[in-house]
């Protein structure tokens, strides 16, 4: 049941006979994922017009990163929430807290700050999994839960930092966010490590995509057409050669970055190749089915809040490091933007739907914008509207797709 939640076959009716029949009947069925990634591209194209060519440089592309990282690392483990029919609304707070609470261990106490992140990194997984066991055993409204938790963990980020900013961090905790991959190999002006895996993970995503292809293709399952399939191909290799050149020639790859795409194959290798990705899918696509198939429901959802309270927690270091202090406000309205790029990347406010790499591209389209329009110096009031709008749009789409299938 849970492999009919995750690859949702909508192919009831015959594909139209021709090539332009099952291309179009391809788009039809797959719109939200190459929706989403033809307008990151349209967004990025205007942007870069618009601000004469500053939004690609690669020290605005490495700002880019730093600014949106504590964003995409959440947003991963917002995804599974959503996924499963549920929203935490704590997140931000959660940043907030952990990164005061790291501050107090690593500047007050002296705390060895390896020693202080794992200790951080335990405590948003029991955060997490504490208000997971509320929503998953005693079925309360995830909802009012992380409502509360936002309201409990702004109010003890406060009373940690006694209402004062506290730092700076040590040199070693900044790395996390703000160092980069040396450059073992001495090139002035150029980090050629960098360069070097950046086409070793294009290689790596050719390989796998092309493998999973045939393999579809031999067992009847792959009805994408092969202009699609190379076209997408091609773009993402061009996206990440370029991006992997402009960031060479500038610093290298940020230590932050690293993390996240770890990250990203990590949650993708979860959520597509794994009986708990399949079932976490399955919760959302009908709680009541997947719990008369004998799958424990109420495990998964603890899961994923635990999992989400550690990726906070994650943030919240990241997050501390880049400011290079603790500060009361930190991670105010975060959750937001978390819950937005999940949304806009294709998920679906029923559950059941959506995909990591969707989540990530939502989370850059909206840190091009945020970026972009600070560039073109239009205020945080109007861009505060533009944003929301946007959201609101995802949605009508979503609902559209829902109505229309």
């Amino acid at each position: 049941m849970s492999q009919d939640v995750i690859h949702q076959p909508s192919a009831t009716k015959p594909a139209p006979s021709g090539t332009a029949g099952a291309s179009a009947s391809f788009i039809r069925k797959h719109m939200r994922e190459y929706g989403i990634l033809l307008a990151l591209i349209v967004i990025m194209a205007f942007f870069q017009v618009v601000t004469n060519g500053i939004l690609l440089k690669p020290i605005n592309l490495t700002n880019l990163i730093l600014q949106n990282s504590y964003v995409i690392i959440m947003a991963l483990g917002m995804l599974l929430v959503i996924v499963s029919g549920h929203i935490d609304l704590s997140v931000g707070s959660v940043l907030g807290f952990v990164g005061a609470l790291a501050a107090v261990m690593i500047v007050q106490w002296d705390m060895n700050y390896v020693l202080a992140g794992v200790i951080c990194l335990a405590v948003g997984a029991l955060i997490g999994a504490m208000q997971g066991y509320w929503i998953a055993y005693w079925k309360i409204p995830s909802f009012i839960v992380t409502l509360a938790g936002m309201l409990v963990f702004k109010g003890l980020t406060l009373w940690v930092l006694a209402g004062q900013s506290v730092g700076p961090f040590p040199r070693g905790f900044q790395l996390i966010s703000s160092g980069f991959l040396p450059d073992v190999f001495g090139i002035k002006g150029f980090n050629l490590l960098s360069m070097l895996l950046g086409v070793a993970v294009v290689a790596v995503l050719l390989f796998f995509g092309l493998r999973s292809r045939f393999r579809n293709r031999s067992s009847g399952h792959d009805d994408e057409p092969a202009l699609f399939f190379f076209a997408r191909n091609f773009i993402l290799a061009a996206a990440i050669v370029y991006l992997t050149w402009a960031l060479s020639t500038f610093r290298g790859f940020p230590n932050v970055l690293v993390v996240m795409a770890l990250l990203i194959a990590v949650y993708s290798f979860i959520t597509s190749r794994t009986t708990i990705g399949r079932r976490i899918y399955a919760v959302g696509g009908n709680e009541k089915a997947t719990r008369l198939s004998g799958i424990n429901t109420e495990r998964l959802v603890f899961l994923t809040f635990a999992n989400m309270g550690m990726l906070a927690a994650l943030a919240g270091l990241v997050f501390a490091a880049r400011l290079n202090t603790a500060t009361p406000k930190a991670g105010l309205g975060f959750e937001l933007d978390v819950i937005a790029a999940v949304f806009i990347g294709g998920a679906s406010m029923a559950g059941g739907v959506g995909t990591i790499i969707g989540a990530v591209i939502g989370a850059f389209i909206m840190g091009v914008m945020n970026n972009g329009m600070s560039i073109l110096g239009i205020g945080i009031d109007y861009q505060q509207v533009i944003k929301g709008l946007v959201l609101l749009v995802a949605v009508i789409f979503d609902v559209y797709n829902k109505n229309r299938a």
